[in-house]
Parts: C-alpha cells; sequence; structure tokens
C-alpha cells in the first residue's frame, strides 16, 4: 500500500505544533546569517520545468556566500564540468531549496525561494578575490528559512572521525565512471584526480 493524500500522511503522523510550526521566518534574522557565514558547504536543490529534480553540492571557505541583506543571498557559481544542471533549471523555473551544513555543528539551515543567475558587474565583483573568480552567480531571494533539529546528523555521526571510512574502500571516480560507462583501459587514479582538482579550485 502507498500513500497517496496528505490527509492519509496526517492520519499517520500527526500535525507539526508548537516551536516546529512556528520556526519557519520569512527573512534571514541575525542567526541565520550568522549560520550562513559560517557555511562552507550548501546542497543547492532545482527542478526543471519538465518536473525533473537535482540536487548540488556547493562549497568553498566560511563566507563564500555573500548576504546582500536580509532577503537576498548570492551563491558563486564556481567552475565545474559544464553540466550546468542548476543554472538552467532556475532559468526555467526559478525555485530551488538550499540546506547549510557547518563542520562540527549537528543543526542545519533550509533556506527556500527563488533564484536568478546573475551575471551584474555589481555581483561578480564581490567573488573577484577568488583565485578563479566565477562566471555567474545565484541570486537567492529567501521566502523560507527555518533551523532543522539535529536528529539526522546525530544519527549518521557525520561528524565522528571515527564514523569516517577509509577512501580505499570505494574504487576511484575515475574507475567507477569508467565501469559505468563500460570504458576499456585504465582509469584515472583517486590521487591524480584530486591533484587535477586542486589546479581548479
Amino acid at each position: 500500500m502507498y500513500l497517496e493524500s496528505e490527509q492519509q500522511l496526517r492520519d499517520l503522523y500527526g500535525f507539526a505544533a508548537g516551536r516546529a510550526k512556528d520556526k519557519q521566518l520569512d527573512a534571514l534574522e541575525q542567526h541565520s546569517v550568522r549560520f550562513i557565514q559560517l557555511s562552507p558547504f550548501v546542497l543547492l536543490s532545482s527542478y526543471s520545468r519538465l518536473g525533473g529534480v537535482d540536487c548540488s553540492p556547493r562549497g568553498g571557505q566560511p563566507g563564500f556566500i555573500h548576504i546582500l541583506d536580509h532577503q537576498r543571498i548570492l551563491i558563486p557559481d564556481a567552475k565545474g564540468n559544464n553540466r550546468l544542471d542548476s543554472l538552467v533549471n532556475i532559468l526555467e523555473t526559478g525555485r530551488v531549496g538550499c540546506l547549510f551544513l557547518i563542520p562540527g555543528v549537528d543543526e542545519t539551515l533550509r533556506v527556500n525561494g527563488t533564484a536568478k543567475v546573475s551575471v551584474a558587474a555589481e555581483h561578480l565583483a564581490l567573488f573577484s578575490a577568488e583565485r578563479i573568480p566565477p562566471k555567474s552567480c545565484i541570486e537567492i531571494t529567501v521566502q523560507e528559512v527555518f533551523l532543522h533539529c539535529a536528529k539526522a546528523l546525530m544519527r549518521s555521526e557525520l561528524w565522528n572521525p571515527e564514523a569516517q571510512i577509509e577512501r580505499s574502500v570505494l574504487p576511484s571516480m575515475g574507475k567507477m565512471i569508467n565501469d559505468q560507462l563500460k570504458v576499456e583501459g585504465e582509469a584515472e587514479s583517486q590521487e591524480k584526480m584530486i591533484e587535477r582538482y586542486k589546479q581548479t579550485l
């Protein structure tokens, strides 16, 4: 059996109440601003006009995301592989969701809103000190913002060094992609890939 309506969900789970219901805000305030300033990593979700969904990681040093005001933030589009999944989705539907993480902090921050791809000179100038400045950035207008409790990261022990696995448990990314694409030949080693990536960070 599969659930097919919100009423069925509510019959099973009930409703959010108290602080869990009331914590959703429509603009950034001092704590969400500080959380974003300290975050070096955000997951950016978007969807296409055909309903295809995507979730893309974005990272940098703490403060790499600029806060324009209590309603708008700027995420630089760092040099990547030119798939442009997030940017194309934003051009098509203009809606995004963000999950901000801070190493060592089990709580997360969720931000949802509208988005535009900006190449405005005043926006790009904010990232001019980067070794490889972005060609564009994502301007997000906040519509919903709220803190998410620590339970998921506590369960996963995400920040616990003892919970980390050795990278060698998995093949290199090059090997995995070769296998997925059924490509013959020697794959790039993980070490070489990392050194190559360091040249474009």
